[in-house]
């Protein structure tokens, strides 16, 4: 039987292992954002449809928001390291596939297969992290993991505007090989063999996957077609209807299944819940930000790609720091603190532009908003999985991406909805609106936030014993 560590939060390379793991997920989180830049180029050369374009958006959406439950619960079972691993040659391979497209089909199957490898890794990855680190230092790694992810959105943003205008969009694909591969290898080196959670008669729980997988891919998908097809149509509410009679039947199943998916009781705890709440409101407030910003910013002002990826510079500066600090004082603090004024710091960041629409002060504006929505990273990663059982830690942090993908559907169906008057014309008043949504949706969160998120416990952990 191979060694296994009896303590995982003192094995000698964690910190190693962290910084590679961090690296893996900013790839995963930088291809949400890094493609917008390269989709008008992508469209002209190969001659793409609407609907092709807009899949190749959210193909890898759709899927890696809908399969991370299944993706959590296989590293339960499986192993983390193994999962790990697997998720990332994935992805890997299909970035390639992905850069060598010639054809809509070739582009959107390449972006699916990115989406299951993604979610494999990510929560697996994140597993690997709450496995390895322990009491304050699982803080410190957490902050360390959430400013990587958070900063990956606006990096994506510039790094895409780079090589679009340097070698051509295809290595927005192609740069994933290389980094995948060498980081596949040295982690198959560093990272210890953690115990796993199944059991003989423990079987994957397929009825479960593909009940939630398709109720998030319904959902999602109405959330997309919204900002084109409008709110109160049939389509998108026999949709959401859909997705609602999906996630009953899964509750129901759950609750039957003799080796169900996840513990839907984990849901209920309030860390849970307000952790899934906070990496929604700051996934979808990010990606409102991108969406607004890369069109505002190219079709209004008609920047160049490298332009305005160069303007998200500071954004991405911003939301790793706001991030950083809070995981420096999440300890003493608390969650609900933080949490609280991240979301105070993010509106009036998305007031700025509500009311002027000078580049300079959108550019002030979001980088301001970016720091708020980098500390509710941070809260949102340790009130959810700061004290979760290991044999929950892989499910957990499927939570926690699932709903991350959410946010990132919502924040762009939204604007998409609001400034469609500014998108199919020349006005400004569309993007100022969308601001404006932007800047009321995170005032209303400092009010929920307030109420959901833990305080500091008496033992100085910002997230308070739960028992199972």
């Amino acid at each position: 039987m191979n060694q296994q560590i009896a303590q995982p939060g003192a094995h000698p390379a964690r910190w190693r292992v962290l910084g590679l793991l961090g690296v893996a997920q900013l790839m995963l989180i930088l291809d949400v954002t890094v493609v917008a830049i390269a989709l008008p180029h992508i469209e002209t050369d190969l001659g793409l449809t609407r609907e092709a374009l807009t899949w190749t958006v959210s193909a890898y959406t759709l899927t890696f928001g809908g399969l991370m439950l299944l993706g959590g619960r296989i590293s339960d079972l499986v192993g983390a390291k193994r999962v790990m691993l697997t998720g990332l040659l994935l992805f890997t391979a299909a970035s390639l596939v992905t850069g060598l497209a010639e054809s809509a089909a070739m582009l959107v199957g390449g972006r699916i297969a990115q989406g299951v490898g993604a979610a494999l890794l990510s929560p697996s990855a994140l597993s690997l992290v709450v496995a390895l680190f322990d009491g304050e230092e699982r803080n410190k790694a957490l902050g360390v993991w959430s400013a990587l992810g958070g900063g990956g959105a606006a990096l994506g943003v510039l790094v895409g505007g780079l090589l679009t205008a340097g070698p051509g969009w295809s290595w927005v694909f192609y740069v994933n090989v290389p980094i995948g591969l060498v980081i596949a290898v040295v982690l198959a080196a560093l990272v210890p063999r953690l115990p796993t959670w199944g059991t003989e008669r423990s079987r994957l729980d397929v009825l479960g996957a593909i009940l939630v997988t398709a109720s998030t891919a319904s959902l999602i998908y109405a959330l997309i077609a919204a900002g084109e097809r409008g709110w109160l149509t049939s389509f998108t509410g026999w949709l959401v209807l859909a997705a609602a009679v999906g996630y009953v039947l899964f509750v129901v199943w759950q609750r039957r299944a003799r080796s169900p998916l996840m513990d839907v009781r984990l849901l209920a705890r309030r860390p849970v819940a307000a952790g899934a709440f906070l990496i929604l409101m700051a996934t979808a407030l990010m990606i409102a930000v991108f969406f607004l910003g890369t069109f505002y910013f190219q079709q209004a002002q008609g920047y160049g790609a490298l332009h305005t990826g160069l303007l998200f510079l500071p954004v991405a500066v911003a939301t790793m720091l706001g991030a950083n600090l809070t995981g420096r004082v999440i300890g003493r603090w608390g969650g609900r603190a933080p949490a609280v004024a991240g979301l105070a710091v993010a509106a009036l960041g998305l007031a700025a532009p509500a009311v002027s629409m000078h580049p300079a002060v959108v550019v002030v504006g979001v980088s301001v908003a970016a720091a708020g929505t980098g500390a509710l990273f941070v809260v949102a990663s340790a009130t959810a999985l700061g004290q979760v059982a290991p044999h929950e830690a892989g499910i957990a942090s499927g939570i926690v991406s699932t709903f991350h993908e959410f946010g990132a559907s919502l924040g762009a169906a939204v604007v998409s909805s609001v400034a469609a008057a500014s998108l199919a014309g020349t006005t400004l008043s569309g993007f100022a609106g969308g601001f404006t949504v932007a800047a009321v949706a995170a005032g209303a969160g400092v009010v929920v936030a307030a109420l959901v998120t833990p305080g500091r416990s008496r033992q100085g952990n910002p997230i308070p014993s739960t028992p199972n």
